[in-house]
């Protein structure tokens, strides 16, 4: 039991890790089509600070 709590959780944050980059992703595609240079770069120092660069 308390290992499919474990795998539950962990499940959960690899979820919520993959639900971040997907997010951050988009938010990136979009930045970068309207031009938004600023915040492209903003959107790149959260994706490095999350890891996800």
């Amino acid at each position: 039991m308390r290992s499919n709590r474990q795998e539950l959780v962990k499940n959960a944050a690899a979820n919520h890790r993959d639900s971040l980059r997907k997010n951050l992703q988009h938010r990136l595609e979009v930045a970068r089509a309207n031009g938004n240079d600023s915040l492209v770069r903003q959107l790149e120092a959260e994706a490095a600070y999350l890891g996800m660069k």
